[in-house]
């Protein structure tokens, strides 16, 4: 070979190896950039808007249109009101907390059906002469609810309190974060009603023990819209055998179209309260209380919108009563009372 040649053969070797050389650079992978690394978490970690008070829209929609009471209205020598704020309040409270995915469930205990809940260390005994927690909560008809790290049942948890599910239900004690309630606990799993991951709760019924009046909503959209607007009577404190009406939010979990009752201190029917929608322990949204097992139902009693009169449950004129027992679903509705 000429030198000539063998020098032209050499550049084409070098000029090849160099085009070898710049495909395998450019096939490299290339780092992410900072940009990039900070845009994905920033994503992953946007959080929901909360909604506040002035967020809440309530219009006025009456599906029931019998005995409503103005937004204000006189008591013998007081006024009384719809305490509109409070009511935005929860309704924001809701809103918030359905922002959040989550499998929800129910605690239940009525009347000791799921077992008696332990004594806890610190207990006290209420007027009732029951036991109860620092938080005025009975152990009758309630859930334990053990600390996560001592394991130790610590208070009670009221029947048809709403709490978020943390854990695998294959556990005996699933943990669990209170939404009716605030803390993360544990709860033995009998004690709980899993409900539906996918629920949504847009129908409430807001009771005002304070005024002695309740209002049934429903959400359209973004707004909430009054349904009724009714006088109602709830519970008063007068042991053993009656009680006030807890505050709090309640999830429905029963209807019955006659809910019969004992005469007090024994177990002979004194009679019955029609359409009964109930949403803890014994408290029960119904209607005038027949007091004739085989009585005809009454639809209005004087007594409403007065002062505190029954057992524990929340009286209503009849017909609003059947009101709230068509439109509230067990395990989708709630029951919020204020004061």
């Amino acid at each position: 070979m000429s030198p000539r040649l063998a020098c032209l053969v050499l550049s084409l070797i070098f000029l090849l190896t160099g085009c070898q050389q710049g495909k395998k650079d450019r096939t490299k992978p290339q780092p992410p950039n900072r940009q990039q690394k900070k845009e994905v978490p920033e994503k992953l970690n946007e959080k929901p808007k909360l909604i506040t008070v002035e967020d809440i829209i309530i219009k006025k929609e009456l599906q029931y249109k019998k005995y409503t009471l103005e937004d204000t209205y006189p008591y013998k020598a007081t006024t009384r009101t719809f305490q509109w704020h409070k009511i935005k309040e929860r309704l924001a409270f809701v809103t918030n907390f359905q922002q959040t995915p989550s499998l929800y469930a129910v605690l239940q205990n009525y009347q000791n059906e799921k077992g008696e809940a332990p004594t806890i260390q610190g207990y006290k005994r209420d007027s009732y002469k029951r036991v109860s927690d620092s938080f005025n909560v009975e152990r009758y008809q309630a859930a334990p609810l053990y600390d996560l790290t001592t394991n130790q049942a610590v208070r009670y948890g009221r029947d048809g309190w709403l709490v978020r599910v943390q854990g695998p239900d294959s556990l005996d004690r699933i943990p669990v974060e209170g939404i009716s309630f605030e803390g993360k606990y544990r709860v033995p799993k009998r004690y709980l009603k899993i409900i539906r991951d996918t629920i949504e709760f847009k129908f409430v019924t807001i009771v005002d023990i304070k005024n002695q009046n309740i209002c049934t909503l429903e959400k359209a959209g973004y707004e909430w819209i009054v349904r009724s607007m009714n006088p109602a009577t709830s519970g008063r404190h007068k042991p053993p055998h009656a009680q006030e009406t807890p505050t709090g939010l309640f999830v429905v979990q029963e209807h019955k179209s006659k809910m019969f009752y004992y005469k007090d201190g024994t177990k002979i029917y004194g009679g019955f309260a029609p359409y009964a929608t109930r949403f803890t322990a014994g408290a029960y949204i119904h209607g005038i209380p027949v007091n004739d097992p085989n009585g005809n139902i009454i639809e209005y009693s004087e007594t409403l919108g007065t002062i505190p009169k029954s057992h524990m449950c929340v009286r209503n004129a009849s017909s609003h009563a059947q009101f709230v027992y068509k439109r509230s679903k067990d395990f989708s509705s709630l029951v919020i009372v204020i004061d």
